[in-house]
Protein backbone atom coordinates (compact mmCIF):
# COMPACT_ATOMS: atom_id res chain seq x y z
CA UNK A 1 0.00 0.00 0.00
CA UNK A 2 1.64 3.54 -0.81
CA UNK A 3 1.88 5.70 1.37
CA UNK A 4 0.65 9.67 1.66
CA UNK A 5 2.95 12.23 0.05
CA UNK A 6 3.22 15.24 2.26
CA UNK A 7 2.91 18.06 0.96
CA UNK A 8 1.10 17.49 -2.11
CA UNK A 9 -2.70 17.35 -3.64
CA UNK A 10 -4.32 15.34 -5.47
CA UNK A 11 -3.87 15.45 -9.22
CA UNK A 12 -7.84 15.59 -10.05
CA UNK A 13 -8.42 18.94 -7.17
CA UNK A 14 -5.58 20.12 -9.14
CA UNK A 15 -7.50 19.97 -12.30
CA UNK A 16 -10.63 20.70 -10.44
CA UNK A 17 -9.63 23.96 -9.58
CA UNK A 18 -7.74 25.04 -12.79
CA UNK A 19 -11.52 24.15 -13.84
CA UNK A 20 -12.94 26.43 -11.62
CA UNK A 21 -10.06 29.24 -13.02
CA UNK A 22 -11.09 29.13 -16.56
CA UNK A 23 -15.09 28.80 -16.12
CA UNK A 24 -15.20 31.61 -13.49
CA UNK A 25 -12.75 33.87 -15.30
CA UNK A 26 -14.61 33.30 -18.65
CA UNK A 27 -17.80 34.08 -17.41
CA UNK A 28 -16.26 37.24 -15.78
CA UNK A 29 -14.93 38.52 -19.06
CA UNK A 30 -17.72 37.44 -21.19
CA UNK A 31 -20.74 38.07 -18.77
CA UNK A 32 -19.79 40.65 -16.12
CA UNK A 33 -16.41 41.52 -14.91
CA UNK A 34 -17.33 41.39 -11.22
CA UNK A 35 -17.48 37.91 -11.67
CA UNK A 36 -13.79 37.60 -11.57
CA UNK A 37 -13.95 38.84 -7.67
CA UNK A 38 -14.63 35.13 -6.99
CA UNK A 39 -11.59 33.83 -8.35
CA UNK A 40 -9.59 36.05 -6.75
CA UNK A 41 -10.93 36.23 -3.18
CA UNK A 42 -10.36 33.06 -3.21
CA UNK A 43 -7.10 32.93 -5.19
CA UNK A 44 -6.25 35.34 -2.59
CA UNK A 45 -7.49 33.40 0.48
CA UNK A 46 -5.90 30.21 -0.75
CA UNK A 47 -2.49 32.03 -1.15
CA UNK A 48 -2.69 33.99 2.64
CA UNK A 49 -4.15 30.83 4.66
CA UNK A 50 -2.39 27.84 2.04
CA UNK A 51 -5.88 26.53 2.61
CA UNK A 52 -7.85 26.12 -0.86
CA UNK A 53 -11.67 26.21 -0.40
CA UNK A 54 -12.10 24.46 -4.12
CA UNK A 55 -9.69 21.56 -3.52
CA UNK A 56 -11.54 21.24 0.20
CA UNK A 57 -14.90 20.89 -1.62
CA UNK A 58 -13.68 18.73 -4.32
CA UNK A 59 -12.15 15.97 -2.09
CA UNK A 60 -15.51 14.65 -0.81
CA UNK A 61 -16.27 13.76 -4.54
CA UNK A 62 -13.29 11.32 -4.56
CA UNK A 63 -14.30 7.80 -4.70
CA UNK A 64 -10.71 6.34 -3.44
CA UNK A 65 -8.40 7.59 -1.03
CA UNK A 66 -6.11 10.59 -1.23
CA UNK A 67 -2.78 8.95 -1.82
CA UNK A 68 -3.86 6.89 -4.59
CA UNK A 69 -4.05 9.50 -6.71
CA UNK A 70 -1.15 11.33 -8.93
CA UNK A 71 0.48 13.47 -6.22
CA UNK A 72 1.22 17.27 -7.16
CA UNK A 73 3.26 19.62 -5.14
CA UNK A 74 1.14 21.55 -2.69
CA UNK A 75 3.86 23.96 -2.84
CA UNK A 76 4.19 24.56 -6.95
CA UNK A 77 0.06 24.57 -6.67
CA UNK A 78 0.36 28.06 -4.14
CA UNK A 79 3.02 29.53 -6.08
CA UNK A 80 0.95 28.72 -9.02
CA UNK A 81 -2.13 30.25 -7.51
CA UNK A 82 -0.12 33.22 -6.82
CA UNK A 83 0.58 34.29 -10.21
CA UNK A 84 -3.07 33.64 -11.25
CA UNK A 85 -4.39 35.61 -8.12
CA UNK A 86 -2.05 38.55 -8.69
CA UNK A 87 -3.06 39.02 -12.92
CA UNK A 88 -6.80 38.40 -11.78
CA UNK A 89 -6.26 41.36 -9.24
CA UNK A 90 -4.25 43.42 -11.89
CA UNK A 91 -7.22 42.51 -14.11
CA UNK A 92 -10.03 43.70 -11.90
CA UNK A 93 -7.82 46.77 -11.08
CA UNK A 94 -7.73 47.71 -14.51
CA UNK A 95 -11.23 47.30 -15.28
CA UNK A 96 -11.90 49.44 -12.20
CA UNK A 97 -9.96 52.11 -13.85
CA UNK A 98 -11.77 51.53 -17.27
CA UNK A 99 -8.71 50.40 -19.00
CA UNK A 100 -10.51 47.56 -20.45
CA UNK A 101 -8.11 46.42 -22.59
CA UNK A 102 -5.24 45.90 -19.93
CA UNK A 103 -7.96 44.12 -17.82
CA UNK A 104 -9.20 41.36 -20.76
CA UNK A 105 -5.09 41.29 -21.60
CA UNK A 106 -4.52 40.08 -17.80
CA UNK A 107 -8.06 37.76 -17.44
CA UNK A 108 -6.98 36.36 -20.63
CA UNK A 109 -3.25 35.32 -19.46
CA UNK A 110 -4.99 33.49 -16.60
CA UNK A 111 -7.63 31.95 -18.98
CA UNK A 112 -5.04 30.56 -21.46
CA UNK A 113 -2.41 29.52 -18.49
CA UNK A 114 -5.54 27.67 -17.02
CA UNK A 115 -6.59 25.99 -20.26
CA UNK A 116 -3.12 24.69 -20.91
CA UNK A 117 -2.79 23.56 -17.62
CA UNK A 118 -5.49 21.45 -18.27
CA UNK A 119 -4.26 19.81 -21.16
CA UNK A 120 -1.14 19.43 -19.62
CA UNK A 121 1.51 21.76 -19.42
CA UNK A 122 1.81 24.00 -16.34
CA UNK A 123 3.07 27.41 -17.68
CA UNK A 124 3.97 28.42 -13.47
CA UNK A 125 5.54 24.97 -13.21
CA UNK A 126 8.11 26.06 -16.15
CA UNK A 127 8.36 29.48 -14.46
CA UNK A 128 9.39 28.12 -10.97
CA UNK A 129 11.56 25.62 -12.42
CA UNK A 130 13.84 28.37 -14.06
CA UNK A 131 13.33 30.16 -10.52
CA UNK A 132 15.20 27.67 -9.12
CA UNK A 133 17.47 26.80 -11.29
CA UNK A 134 18.71 30.46 -12.18
CA UNK A 135 19.04 30.36 -7.74
CA UNK A 136 21.36 27.12 -7.31
CA UNK A 137 23.22 28.85 -10.06
CA UNK A 138 23.37 31.79 -8.43
CA UNK A 139 24.19 30.08 -5.19
CA UNK A 140 26.51 27.83 -7.04
CA UNK A 141 28.83 30.61 -8.42
CA UNK A 142 28.94 32.60 -5.13
CA UNK A 143 30.14 29.03 -3.51
CA UNK A 144 32.83 28.78 -6.51
CA UNK A 145 33.84 32.66 -5.65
Amino acid sequence: MTQPIPNSIPKPLVTTNQAFIVITSLLGVFVNTNILFIPFILGLFTVLTKINPIVLAGKRFLRKPLHTYHPEDKDQQIFNQWIATTCLGLALLFFYLDWAIAGYVMAGMVIAASGIALTGFCIGCWIRFKIKMWQHKRRMAKNIS
